[in-house]
């Protein structure tokens, strides 16, 4: 995994830096994420490995198959990326060009886990605190897992908050344990 990251990094990089130069990142991010969509499908990561098939022609397919209107440069891009038989990558560069646009435009998506659903009002606080903390514009999506308890457990990228009844009775298990 950390190999196609690297790999897909310098396409990801070139691709955020013509969109903002173009002031086009929601076009461009769209046009990637469907294209990695399609490139993440089982059928066609066979399609992208048969050796018979033209490089271009792989990647008019995942364009014809997104259903999304492209422009010439994007067109381009997904031209380079077959010539250099990068096509498997999109999911990679989409992911990547994502969070730099995130990196760009302060914001942030984070997934709460609570025992119980939270009204607006509750995720409008939960937000607002985030946001101070993180120092950037939160977005929730929020989920009920029964099996919490009580509380909640916040997660980004590398960043857990475990504020569940369930996590404090395993460290307390865990600190009788020891």
């Amino acid at each position: 995994m950390a190999e196609l990251i690297t790999l897909a990094r310098p396409y990801a990089k070139a691709a955020f830096e013509r969109a903002k130069a173009q002031q086009a990142l929601a076009e461009w991010a769209e046009v990637l994420n469907a294209a990695g969509q399609v490139a993440a499908d089982e059928a066609t990561r066979q399609l992208l490995t048969d050796p018979g098939l033209a490089e271009q022609k792989k990647a008019d397919v995942i364009l014809d198959c997104t259903g999304k209107s492209v422009s010439e440069e994007q067109r381009n891009f997904l031209t380079i990326l077959a010539d250099n038989r990068r096509l498997a990558l999109l999911p990679e560069i989409a992911t990547l060009f994502n969070s730099f646009r995130a990196d760009l435009e302060r914001t942030i998506d984070i997934n709460v886990s609570s025992a119980f659903e939270l009204t607006a009002e509750q995720q409008q606080k939960l937000s607002e605190a985030l946001s101070r903390k993180l120092d950037r514009n939160v977005q929730i999506e929020a989920a009920v897992d029964k099996s919490l308890i009580g509380g909640l457990v916040v997660r980004t990228g590398d960043l857990v908050i475990d504020a569940s009844v369930r996590g404090k009775l395993t460290k307390l298990a865990e600190s009788l344990g020891s």
